[in-house]
């Protein structure tokens, strides 16, 4: 177990480790203070998780190392950045005079494209990561590259923190607050690999 963890997991501080440390950190008090319509759609809370997945996905496609790879990347953070939005029903669609009211979709013209389109999506992100074999390149990353486990570790309590926020604690601040730890963790992590030297992965 020490001869796995030495050869697959980075446990050094990066400074891309600063915004989730501090987000961790404020994640409970903030969950106790602020008020709940911070966490409304399309609020301070959401819309700075959009930042961050505007970042990551810049990031991915300007990277300057196995593009067809980071190009994926970028897909799969769409996916992410239009689930945050409802497809864009919370950006489009508000019902005016309740906050944090949106139309459904069966009361919007066409509406019913929204959810087969965006499964289309999801399916065209599937194949062009099957065809490029980018499993390939992902098990490559796997065997010669170390974890940054920090990152990794933010990424599993956001998960845990956003999950049991919506069906257990019922703390919409909280739970806002646990995505918004993922993502800015997911951002670290595409940085890393797309861009520092220690997370370049031989050529051979």
């Amino acid at each position: 177990m020490k001869d796995f963890i030495s050869a697959h997991i980075n446990f050094k501080f990066y400074s891309v480790l600063w915004v989730p440390i501090i987000i961790f950190l404020l994640m409970w008090p903030l969950s106790v203070f602020l008020p709940v319509s911070l966490s409304y759609e399309t609020g301070p809370l959401e819309t700075l998780q959009l930042v961050f997945l505007t970042i990551a996905f810049a990031l991915a496609l300007k990277a300057k190392v196995n593009k067809t790879f980071f190009n994926s990347m970028a897909m799969v953070i769409m996916i992410l950045f239009l689930r945050e939005i409802n497809c864009g029903r919370t950006i489009f669609f508000p019902v005016p005079g309740e906050p944090n009211g949106f139309y459904s979709w069966h009361d919007i013209k066409y509406g019913w494209l929204a959810h087969p389109l965006y499964g289309l999506y999801m399916a065209i992100t599937a194949i062009y990561f099957l065809k490029h074999k980018l499993f390939i390149t992902l098990w490559n990353y796997v065997k010669q590259i170390k974890f940054p486990y920090w990152h990794m570790l933010f990424i599993f309590i956001g998960m845990i923190v956003g999950i049991l926020s919506e069906h257990s604690i019922k703390n919409p601040i909280l739970e806002e607050m646990g995505e918004l730890l993922f993502y800015t963790s997911l951002t670290g992590i595409i940085y890393l690999y797309g861009y520092h030297k220690d997370f370049e992965m031989n050529s051979n």
